[in-house]
C-alpha cells in the first residue's frame, strides 16, 4: 500500500516486529497443533458465537505457534473479530501483518479492512486503502459509501455513489439502500426520487424489503410523508423496521395521533391469533411476529411529546421497559424530558433526571437549559447550567443561553458576569444545507466563499 510504503524495507520488518510483539511468547505454545481449516472452523465459530475476544486469543497462539498456519482465511475471520471489537490498535496491526504475509492484494481482505478502519472511525485510512485498490467490485464500493454513511458524511456518500456509477459499476440492493439512508440523512428528495426512479427502471434488481424500508425512510425524513404512508400501504409484510420507520415518519411531522393509532395497530397485528407467519422477503420477521424495539418507542414518545400528551408518555415508557423488557437509552430519556418540557413540567424534568438510573448527558440537561430560557426560569437554568459545566465545561452555547435568560428578566449584572466568565473559544456557527439538482450544497451566515 502506498500510504505505507514510507518504510523501507528494513525499517518495516522492524515496525511490524514491534507491533505484533505481544503475539509472542517464548513459554507459550499450543496445546493441541491445528492445522488451517481446523483453527478457521474455530475462528469462524467463535464470530458466529459474538466471541470477537476468543477468536483474537486462538490467533495469537496461531502466531506464536508458526506463520505458516495462517492463510488469508485466518486473516479475514481476525479482521472481522476486530471490527466487532472496534479495535483500532490490533487492526492496523493485522493490516501490518496482511502486507507482511503478501495478502494484500486478496480483495475480501481489502474490503474487510476498509470496513474495520470505518468502524473504528479512521475515514482517512478507509479512503486511503480504497483509493489504492486496483480492482473494485461492487462490495467494495458499498463498503466505501457505507463508511461515509456511518461517520456522519452523507454527503461524500452520495458523491461517491454517483462517482461508482460513472465508473460502470453496476449498484446491487444493498448499495441503493445505503444510498437512500445517505438521502434520509442529508433530506435529499431529488436524490433520494431520482435513486428510486432508477430502482423502478432497473429490472434486475432484487427490491427486497429491506430496500422498501430504506424508500419509506427517506421519504419520511426528506418531507414527502404522503409518499412514504403510500408505499407502506402498499406492503403486504412488514416487519418491525417497516412500521417503526412510518411511525418515526409520523412523529417528525408532528403527526401525533397517525403515529400512536400506527403503534396500536402493529400491537394488534402482532397479538392477532388469525394471522399465520409467512415467508419474510428481505429483512427479518414476518406479521405475526413484529415486536416493537427501542427505536420505536422513541417514535411513540416523540408522539407523545409533540402532543402533550404527558400521562401517556409516561405510560408508554413504563410499558417498553416492563411489558417489553427494554432498557431505556439516552434518546429515550431526552424525549421524556423533552415530555416535561414542552408540557411546560420543569421541576418534574429536573427530578426526573436527578432520578435516572444511568448519569444524564450533556444533551438531556441542555434540552432542559433551552426550556428553562423559553419560560423564564431563572433559577433552574442557572442549577442546569452548573450540571452541565461538569460535563462540558468548554461548550461556550449553554453560556450563551443562561446570559440571554438573564437578559430576559432583565438581570444586566448576571448577564455581564456570564458573558465575563466565557472563554475566548468561539460558538460552531450553525449550518444549513440545501439541495440544488443533483447535489447538496453547505454554508453559514454570511459565507461570502459559497457560490
Amino acid at each position: 500500500m502506498r500510504f505505507l510504503e514510507k518504510f523501507s524495507c528494513t525499517q518495516f520488518q522492524t515496525k511490524a516486529t514491534k507491533l505484533f510483539a505481544f503475539y509472542y511468547h517464548p513459554k507459550t505454545q499450543l496445546h493441541t497443533y491445528l492445522k488451517p481449516p481446523k483453527a478457521n472452523q474455530i475462528l469462524k465459530r467463535h464470530l458466529n458465537s459474538n466471541c470477537p475476544t476468543k477468536a483474537l486469543s486462538l490467533f495469537r497462539e496461531l502466531l506464536r505457534k508458526s506463520l505458516p498456519t495462517i492463510d488469508s482465511y485466518s486473516l479475514l475471520f481476525v479482521l472481522k473479530a476486530c471490527t466487532q471489537k472496534s479495535s483500532s490498535v490490533e487492526g492496523k496491526q493485522l493490516h501490518a501483518l496482511v502486507i507482511k504475509l503478501g495478502f494484500e492484494h486478496v480483495i475480501h481482505l481489502q474490503t474487510s479492512l476498509v470496513n474495520m478502519y470505518s468502524t473504528t472511525c479512521n475515514i482517512v485510512d478507509a479512503r486511503k486503502l480504497f483509493d489504492e485498490m486496483p480492482d473494485k467490485n461492487v462490495v467494495c464500493w458499498t463498503t466505501l459509501i457505507s463508511a461515509y454513511v456511518d461517520n456522519r458524511k452523507p454527503n461524500t456518500a452520495l458523491q461517491l455513489f454517483r462517482q461508482m456509477q460513472m465508473n460502470n459499476v453496476q449498484p446491487d440492493q444493498i448499495t441503493v439502500t445505503v444510498a437512500l439512508s445517505a438521502c434520509a440523512d442529508l433530506g435529499a428528495l431529488d436524490v433520494g426520487e431520482w435513486i428510486h426512479a432508477s430502482i423502478r427502471r432497473e429490472k434486475g434488481l432484487n427490491v427486497d424489503l429491506c430496500l422498501k424500508n430504506a424508500l419509506i425512510n427517506m421519504y419520511a425524513k426528506c418531507g414527502d410523508i404522503e409518499v412514504a404512508r403510500r408505499l407502506f400501504d402498499s406492503l403486504r409484510r412488514k416487519d418491525v423496521t417497516t412500521w417503526t420507520s412510518m411511525i418515526v415518519g409520523h412523529a417528525l411531522h408532528g403527526q401525533a395521533e397517525e403515529a400512536l393509532n400506527l403503534f396500536a395497530k402493529m400491537k394488534e397485528t402482532r397479538e392477532s391469533p388469525k394471522k399465520k407467519k409467512k415467508k419474510n422477503d428481505g429483512c427479518n420477521g414476518g406479521a405475526s411476529s413484529i415486536v416493537p424495539n427501542d427505536v420505536t418507542f422513541i417514535g411513540v414518545l416523540m408522539s407523545c411529546s409533540h402532543a402533550g400528551m404527558v400521562e401517556e408518555g409516561k405510560r408508554q415508557f413504563r410499558s417498553m421497559v416492563e411489558d417489553y423488557g427494554l432498557k431505556p437509552k439516552d434518546s429515550h430519556y431526552g424525549c421524556m424530558v423533552d415530555l416535561f418540557c414542552r408540557a411546560g413540567m420543569l421541576e418534574e424534568a429536573y427530578d426526573f433526571i436527578s432520578k435516572m438510573p444511568v448519569r444524564a448527558n450533556a444533551v438531556v440537561w441542555r434540552t432542559l437549559l433551552g426550556a428553562c430560557s423559553l419560560n423564564g426560569s431563572v433559577e433552574l437554568g442557572s442549577k442546569v447550567r452548573q450540571k452541565l459545566l461538569e460535563l462540558e465545561p468548554a461548550h461556550v452555547g449553554d453560556s450563551v443561553v443562561l446570559s440571554n435568560i438573564y437578559a430576559a428578566e432583565g438581570m444586566w449584572e448576571r448577564k455581564m458576569t456570564v458573558r465575563d466568565q466565557m472563554t475566548k473559544q468561539r460558538r460552531s456557527p450553525g449550518c444549513s444545507s440545501i439541495e440544488v439538482g443533483s447535489g447538496i450544497s453547505e454554508f453559514v451566515a454570511s459565507d461570502d466563499n459559497h457560490p
